[in-house]
This record gives structure tokens, sequence and C-alpha cells, in this order.
């Protein structure tokens, strides 16, 4: 997470440019007919932005502006799917505002950073497995839970670490020919985080999953005698 005073104005506007209408295009894709008319999905969806705002919380914040935490949002994007998980990441940053845990000038470009870039991976790693329609159970969970995970954490890295460079009031630290060990160090927790929770989700709540398809994954192996031919 970034704090505003290490953004120029020209960021902090270009991240709402982009987050803004994101958030707008989840607004109008959300299913919110299902979502009212459905207790269930009303308690997972709160349920989760709470679990959501937790996992941020816990954090490291460092004194030049900077704040590291895990995401999460590959799990939620595997939950919800992605509209509800961007305004679910909203609504979690929003939290972190009204805590004065985050900056609002900088939400749009975090927003774009911890909430969208990773949302966006997991859908397309997702959509990816999806138009394959492997039957292995293994497949859904690391190409969709682990992977994914791992690829955000990368992708935010390197993006947050872009345009820190471009607005030149971070000082780089002299370390970045090392930088490359330090991200197996985000990437891995990240997606055992994210891919153990997909596993349970997967394992004693699989209905739960919008993203997950139960009567491909969870249907009994063919008979010798029953196989199509």
């Amino acid at each position: 997470m970034i704090s505003a005073a290490l953004l120029s104005p020209e960021s902090a506007l270009l991240g709402w440019a982009i987050y803004a209408p994101v958030i707008a295009w989840a607004i109008w894709r959300a299913p919110w007919l299902e979502l009212f008319s459905d207790a269930r999905r009303q308690h997972l969806l709160f349920g989760t932005v709470l679990g959501l705002f937790l996992l941020w919380l816990v954090r490291r914040d460092f004194d030049s502006g900077l704040s590291f935490h895990f995401l999460g949002m590959t799990a939620v994007t595997l939950l919800l799917d992605w509209p509800l998980a961007l305004l679910c990441g909203l609504v979690a940053q929003l939290a972190l505002v009204a805590m004065g845990r985050q900056d609002l000038a900088a939400l749009g470009m975090n927003g774009v950073l911890l909430v969208a870039l990773p949302v966006l991976v997991t859908e397309f790693c997702a959509l990816r497995v999806e138009r394959a329609q492997p039957r292995n159970l293994f497949v859904y969970i690391f190409f969709s839970g682990f992977f994914p995970a791992a690829l955000a954490a990368l992708l935010c890295m390197l993006a947050a670490l872009g345009v820190l460079w471009v607005d030149g009031l971070f000082p780089m630290p002299p370390w970045l020919d090392d930088f490359a060990g330090y991200l197996w160090l985000i990437m891995f927790p990240e997606a055992f985080i994210n891919g153990t929770a997909v596993t349970a989700l997967v394992v004693f709540c699989p209905e739960w999953l919008e993203t997950f398809n139960r009567s491909r994954y969870l249907q009994a192996p063919w008979k010798d005698d029953e196989r199509p031919r």
C-alpha cells in the first residue's frame, strides 16, 4: 500500500481515473437481484468483507510511507466472482480510510494495484482454466488458486515500484539487484494463503465458490461399462 505522500498529483489522479470506471462497471455487472434475494450470499459477502478488512489490518507499516500486507483477492474473486470481489475490496479500503489506516487521496491508485489488478489476473486465469474444462480438481486449485495469487503478487509489486520510480518521490533502495530474491518471499506466502483458502472451500463448502463447476470436478468417475463411446 502506498501513502499519498509518495504519489504525485498526476499519479493519484490517474489512479482514480482507472479505478472509478472499474468500480462503476462492477456495480453495473453485479448480480444485485440474486444477492438481495439470497440471505446466504449476503452473509457470505459481509463475512468476506470483514475477513479481507482484518487481513489488510495485519500489515507492516514503514516510515517511508509504504505498507506491506497480503492481498487475498484471488480467493475473494473465486468466492464471489469479479464484480462483487471489486466491490468487496472497495468497502474494505473505505473501512481502512475511516480508521485512518489509508489515505483517501491514494485510494484510487491503491485500488488499482491491490484490488483491480489481482482480480483481473485471477479472472483471466479462471477463464483460461474453464475454457480448458479439466476434470482434475487439482488443476482448478493450482491454476485458479495458487498460481494467480503468486502472479498477482508479482505484478502488484512490479507495478507499485514502477509508479514510485516514475513519480520520483520515493528513494529507491540500493539493493534492487537482489530484489528478485525478495519477490519469492512475497509470492509464496500469498500463493499459500489464497491456495489454502480455495482448497478448504473446495473440500468443505464447494457451493460457496461462484467460479467452481461442481458438476464437472466432483462428479463420480466413469466405470468401464458406463463410459460413453
